[in-house]
C-alpha cells in the first residue's frame, strides 16, 4: 500500500471524523498549542528584538543566546522538562517556546538594524522621541522581515508540536505516535499529513497578513 493509498484510506474512514480522536478535534488541540507557544516566544523575542535593534546595542550577546538555543534538542527539553516539572502543558511550551524564540529575536533584531538611516535621521531631526522613532518609523519599514521570522517560528512550532503527544497530550502528534505504537501505518501518514496541511495554512495566512499589513511602498522594495 503506497502513501496515498494510506492518505485515502485515513481521511476517508468517518471514524476519524467524530469524537476526542476526530480530526477537527485534535486539529484544534494542535492550533492552540502552537498559538500559545508562538504569543509567548513573540513576547519575549519582539520586544528584545525591536529594542535592541533600535539602540544597536546587545547584537553579540543575541547572537549567542540564539545559537545556544538552537543547539537545544527539542525533544531532550521536553523530557528533561518532565522530570522536573511533571506532565501537563507547561514543559510542552518550554520547547517550544525556546525552539521559536531564537528566529524571532534574531530578525527582528537585523530587521530594525538594516532600516535606512535616512528617514531615522530625519524623525530625530524633527524631534520626534525616540518611541515614536521606533514605531513610526523603523517598524513600518522592518515589517515585512518581522513577519518573516515570526512566520518561520510558527511553521516550526507547528512541525514540533506533534512532541506532546509523548507526554499524553493531544494534538495532531497523537495520531503519528499512537499510529507508531499500534502499527497502524495509516494512521502515522495521516496525522504527518495533516501536520504538513497545517505548516501550509501557516505560511499562507502569514503571506495575507504581509498584505494587509505591510505598506505597498515598503513591499515593493
Amino acid at each position: 500500500m503506497n502513501v496515498l493509498n494510506f492518505v485515502q484510506a485515513f481521511f476517508s474512514d468517518s471514524a476519524h471524523w467524530h469524537g476526542y480522536d476526530g480530526i477537527p478535534s485534535r486539529f484544534l488541540e494542535h492550533v492552540r498549542y502552537t498559538l500559545l507557544a508562538l504569543a509567548v516566544a513573540a513576547a519575549i523575542g519582539l520586544p528584545v528584538g525591536l529594542l535592541t535593534g533600535h539602540t544597536g546595542r546587545g547584537g553579540n550577546a543575541i547572537a549567542v543566546v540564539a545559537n545556544a538555543a538552537r543547539a537545544l534538542p527539542s525533544f531532550g527539553l521536553l523530557v528533561l522538562s518532565v522530570l522536573l516539572i511533571g506532565f501537563g502543558l507547561l514543559p510542552v511550551m518550554i520547547p517550544l517556546v525556546v525552539l521559536a524564540v531564537p528566529p524571532i529575536l534574531v530578525t527582528t533584531y537585523e530587521a530594525v538594524r538594516t532600516v535606512d538611516p535616512a528617514p531615522v535621521d530625519a524623525a530625530r531631526g524633527m524631534g520626534m522621541p525616540e518611541s515614536g522613532v521606533l514605531f513610526r518609523v523603523e517598524v513600518p519599514v522592518a515589517l515585512p522581515l518581522i513577519l518573516s521570522g515570526l512566520r518561520s517560528a510558527a511553521v516550526q512550532i507547528v512541525s514540533t508540536a506533534t512532541i506532546a503527544a509523548y507526554v499524553s497530550l493531544g494534538g495532531l502528534g497523537r495520531y503519528v505516535i499512537d499510529g507508531l505504537y499500534q502499527r497502524n501505518y495509516e494512521k502515522v501518514v495521516g496525522g504527518a499529513t495533516l501536520v504538513a496541511v497545517l505548516a501550509l495554512i501557516t505560511l499562507a495566512l502569514f503571506r495575507a497578513v504581509e498584505r494587509f499589513a505591510v505598506s505597498p511602498g515598503v513591499r515593493r522594495r
